[in-house]
């Protein structure tokens, strides 16, 4: 009886207790200095999704404005696990277009948090 007590306590805690707060987005947000060392070390594809069209980041792979991204999946690498960043002029855009992939089962998308203003503030290039 002892034991069935202490089992009936300790489970919930058990239960919530690995329950993460950290809301599940399919999708990672990610800094200036962590998109440029993903450019420098791993093949990833970058998409401007900024409208209108503004200047790209150098290493820029395709312009896909943020709300026409589920159109023109075509321009996209075709392999699901295949990692895409994602950025706009601030971040906003770059989110909307992230949880567009995600929904469509993109599995390695990153946004770029702070967009180019962002980029720009920390001394990083432009083509």
């Amino acid at each position: 009886m002892k034991n069935l007590l202490i089992i009936l306590i300790l489970l919930p805690t058990l239960v919530y207790g690995c329950a993460s707060d950290e809301k599940i987005t399919g999708y990672k947000d990610i800094t200036s200095e962590e998109l440029n060392n993903l450019m420098n070390e791993q093949d990833i594809f970058l998409v401007d999704v900024h409208i209108p069209e503004q200047k790209h980041i150098k290493g820029t792979d395709a312009f896909i404005p943020y709300n026409e991204i589920e159109q023109n999946t075509g321009r996209l690498p075709k392999d699901k696990n295949a990692k895409i960043a994602l950025y706009c002029r601030s971040g906003s855009m770059s989110k909307t277009a992230a949880e567009t992939l995600a929904k469509l089962g993109y599995k390695n998308v990153y946004n770029h948090l702070g967009g180019t203003i962002d980029w720009a503030n920390k001394g990083f290039g432009f083509e």
